[in-house]
Formats: structure tokens, C-alpha cells, sequence
């Protein structure tokens, strides 16, 4: 009977479930590479000024439970929802151990996050693929989500009813987690995906670019390389350092590369990005995040019987 059902393995980043857990996190983070004392006091304060530890644990696994429910309501009996991460436990490979223990022959892998690059939902579907390989599991996966029509929709709804409450002139700035430039050197189709769902959640509310809204990004990795830009603070910056008398006055966030709260958008954005904002006199908002939507999760629950 097993045989017959497929199992899902969800996957996300995965994050620090207590205050111990960060340095091993961190750790496998930097490819294991212990962070200086400086640099683990560092994040140890970042989680501490968004309440101690970030949400995505308990996010993530409604997400499952999310998914597991849009997935039984199609097809019941049929899809088993396994979590799988990448810097956390259950890590991707212990999560297809464990799949492969119950005797599944099939995998679905889907990422949380939208928008493909071979540095992140590739690495994903790549470590799933090598780690089902020995067990002779065959391996799909829903590689991007970009423009779903329930993603976009979300994005769309809450959009336009945050920039009701923001001044006249709001620039809204889509933003996504930056890569180092050599991945896009290389041909890699992030940028490409971010301005695919920008550019139809733009004509979803009817904002025109450049004046309404353009693409900035955010939580750059700290590495000697560069990474992909502009980066928020600089696009902030440059929104002020004008005399026109219709200047921007309001910036509306749209972190459409995250799908749940996590460190990422409620510090670098809503700490760090919003200090920046009010200290250049920019009224400042974000729209919300996916989580566990019920009908974001019902959208991918098709996409993975579609791919099944």
C-alpha cells in the first residue's frame, strides 16, 4: 500500500528552536566554520530584539500541516507531508532516510520560497536527489512559484490595502535575499523570477515603474565577494536625496522572496529597514507574509499533484 503514495518533503532553511541551538546553526551556516564570539553575539542580539528566537519553526511546520490538509482535501490517502532542512534538523537527508524507512518510492520535493536559483531551491532539490539516490526513490519537484495566481493574489490583496493607510507618494520595493554576484554572472534566473512576480503584483494593484515601484535587496550574506543589488538601505537613501517637491514620503515593503516571518523580515526589515525609513522621515510598512494561507498552501498542493 505504501508503495502507492507518494511522500512530499517540504523544505525551508530552518532556524534555532532555542538559544543553544544557535551556534550550531550559525556553525552549519558558515559550512562548518565556527562564528567568532563577535559574530555569534551579533545574531544571539538580533534574535533577542525580535523576542529571544524567530517564529519560522513553528511557521514552517503550519505550513505542513497546511499543505498536508490542501493535499488530503484532493487526493486523500494518497500524499504524505515530510519537513526537510537545510540548516536544521530534520535535516533534508534525515527527513529521506526516514521517508525511505516507510517504504515510499516516490518524492515531490517543494521549497518554501517562490522564486528558483540553482544557489537555493537547486541546492535543495539537489541534496534531496542525492540523498534518495542510494535508495532508488525517484525524485520531482516543483521548482518555482513565482507567479502563482494565489501567490500574487495574496501579495496584491494586502498590498493594496496597506498603501491606503501610507502617503500619497509610497514607492513600493519588492525585495528578496541577495545572492553573490557570481551566481547571477553565471546566467542563474533569480533576478529574472523576483521581477516576474514584481511585475504582476505591480499590474494586479496598478502601480506603474519606475515612479510607483522597483526592486531592492536585502540581508546580503557578509562575505568578501559581492553579492546582487541594490541593497534596501541604499535604494532608502537614494528615495531622500532629492529636492523635487513630489518626492517620495512612504515606503511600502514587499519581501515577496520570504514566505513566512522570520529573521530576515522582522529584523532586517522591520527593525533595521524601518530605523532607516523614519530617520530619513519616510513613513514605512511591509506587506505580510504567506505563512500558512490556506489558499497559497491549496495552490502548491495542485502543483505538486500536477507534478506527481
Amino acid at each position: 500500500m505504501t508503495s502507492q503514495r507518494i511522500a512530499v518533503l517540504l523544505m525551508a532553511y530552518g532556524t534555532p528552536r532555542t538559544k543553544e541551538e544557535i551556534l550550531p546553526y550559525y556553525t552549519d551556516i558558515r559550512r562548518g566554520r565556527p562564528p567568532t564570539p563577535e559574530l555569534l553575539a551579533e545574531l544571539t542580539a538580533r534574535y533577542d530584539a525580535i523576542g529571544g528566537l524567530s517564529p519560522l519553526k513553528q511557521l514552517t511546520e503550519a505550513q505542513q500541516t497546511g499543505l498536508q490538509s490542501a493535499l488530503d482535501a484532493i487526493e486523500p490517502g494518497t500524499y504524505t507531508v515530510f519537513l526537510g532542512l537545510k540548516h536544521a534538523t530534520p535535516f533534508i537527508e534525515e527527513s529521506v532516510e526516514e521517508i525511505a524507512a516507510q517504504g515510499f518510492t516516490r518524492i515531490v520535493g517543494v521549497v518554501l520560497a517562490p522564486h528558483f536559483s540553482s544557489y537555493s531551491i537547486g541546492q535543495y532539490l539537489g541534496r534531496t536527489r542525492e540523498a534518495a539516490a542510494p535508495h532508488g526513490i525517484d525524485v520531482v519537484g516543483v521548482e518555482s512559484w513565482a507567479i502563482e495566481p494565489a501567490f500574487i493574489d495574496f501579495l496584491a490583496d494586502d498590498m493594496r490595502t496597506k498603501l491606503a493607510g501610507l502617503p500619497a507618494h509610497t514607492k513600493v520595493l519588492f525585495t528578496a535575499h541577495s545572492l553573490p554576484q557570481r551566481i547571477i554572472d553565471g546566467g542563474d534566473p533569480y533576478p529574472h523570477e523576483l521581477r516576474a512576480t514584481a511585475e504582476a503584483v505591480a499590474t494586479a494593484v496598478g502601480l506603474m515603474q519606475p515612479s510607483q515601484w522597483s526592486i531592492a535587496w536585502q540581508s546580503a550574506g557578509r562575505t568578501p565577494e559581492p553579492w546582487i543589488g541594490p541593497d534596501i538601505l541604499t535604494v532608502i537613501d537614494e528615495l531622500t536625496a532629492t529636492e523635487d517637491p513630489e518626492k517620495v514620503d512612504g515606503v511600502l515593503v514587499c519581501a515577496c522572496g520570504f514566505v513566512a516571518d522570520h529573521l530576515e523580515v522582522l529584523y532586517d526589515l522591520d527593525i533595521e529597514a524601518q530605523h532607516h525609513a523614519s530617520e530619513r522621515g519616510l513613513a514605512f510598512a511591509r506587506t505580510a507574509c504567506v505563512n500558512d494561507d490556506s489558499a497559497v498552501m491549496s495552490a502548491l498542493a495542485a502543483r505538486v499533484v500536477s507534478v506527481s
